[in-house]
């Protein structure tokens, strides 16, 4: 009983000490121990991810104004471009963070946002879906007839996750594709 007694007090005790210890206003938090900010090249007037792929950095430098378009789909501060794929004629997906951390694995998560882009003139059925890299966490869909894209959609923790994109035109799949989001293994 006495062991009961003296684990009470310590609790006790601190509990007192973490009711002393100040709390870090918003602006004075700081990334998870042992994060680092993703590092960007400019691509063509864009941040682009440094671990992005040469085809993601191709992709944008041949149209930097889809991708700033893409971006402002995603919404203020999503300015990192992460991964990028063309689908032939057919379609342009773009993922996009804005370089914050939001848990405790400052690789894996941070925010990201996918739009999927109708490069094809008309309205097709069109879904894109993402995903995150934790099992317990549901998918994120956007899926219709789209003249211009599909999305945004976004994953909290979505760095590592994969981005499906699908289009069909007349009933058949001409985009069926997963796009790993970041550079992940």
């Amino acid at each position: 009983m006495k062991t009961a007694v003296r684990f009470g007090g310590v609790c006790a005790a601190l509990l007192a000490v973490t009711l002393t210890v100040p709390t870090a206003s918003a602006a004075d938090r700081t990334e998870p121990k042992g994060s680092t900010p993703l590092a960007t090249v400019d691509v063509a007037g864009v941040k682009v991810d440094k671990e992005a792929s040469d085809e993601t950095k191709q992709i944008i430098g041949a149209d930097a104004g889809a991708a700033a378009t893409a971006a402002n789909v995603c919404g203020s501060g999503y300015t990192i471009s992460v991964r990028a794929a063309r689908y032939g004629t057919y379609g342009t997906t773009y993922t996009w963070t804005n370089g914050k951390v939001t848990g405790d694995n400052a690789y894996y998560d941070r925010p990201i946002c996918a739009v999927f882009f109708n490069d094809t003139g008309s309205a097709h059925y069109m879904r894109l879906k993402l995903a995150d890299n934790y099992t317990s966490t549901p998918d994120v869909e956007d899926s219709g007839t789209f003249s211009s894209y599909a999305g945004p959609v976004y994953q909290n923790r979505g760095y590592c996750g994969r981005a499906y994109s699908n289009m069909k035109i007349d009933g058949a799949n001409v985009v069926d594709n997963y796009l790993t989001v970041g550079s992940c293994n």
